[in-house]
C-alpha cells in the first residue's frame, strides 16, 4: 500500500513530464516525504528558514501528512527498540504519564 502511495506522490508518475520543455530551468520535485523529513528536521534545528522552505514545496494538507506518517514511524522504530508499546513511547515523548 505505502508503495503506490509512494508511486502516486513522486515526481514522474504518468502523465508528467519526465524532464522540463527546452529552454526551462529544471527545478527539482520534491514529494510528500521528502517535505516531511526536511521540516521536521529544520523544526528541530531551529532552522525556520528552511522549514518555510520545505513547507513551499507541497500542499499544507500533503506536508501534515507526511509529518504524521513520519511521527508514526519514529515512534514505531522507538517503541521496536526499547521494547515498550507504542503508546507509552508517544506518552513519554510528550512528557505524559505512561497510564
Amino acid at each position: 500500500m505505502l508503495s503506490s502511495l509512494r508511486k502516486a506522490v513522486s515526481p514522474g508518475r504518468k502523465g508528467e513530464r519526465a524532464t522540463p520543455p527546452r529552454g526551462e530551468r529544471q527545478r527539482k520535485q520534491h514529494n510528500l516525504f521528502d517535505a516531511a523529513a526536511t521540516y521536521v528536521a529544520a523544526s528541530v534545528e531551529d532552522d525556520q528558514e528552511r522549514m518555510d522552505e520545505a513547507s513551499g514545496w507541497v500542499s499544507p494538507e500533503a506536508l501534515s501528512f507526511g509529518v504524521n506518517e513520519l511521527a508514526c514511524r519514529a515512534v514505531t522504530a522507538l517503541a521496536r527498540e526499547s521494547g515498550q508499546s507504542p503508546r507509552t513511547v508517544a506518552r513519554t515523548l510528550l512528557g505524559l504519564s505512561a497510564d
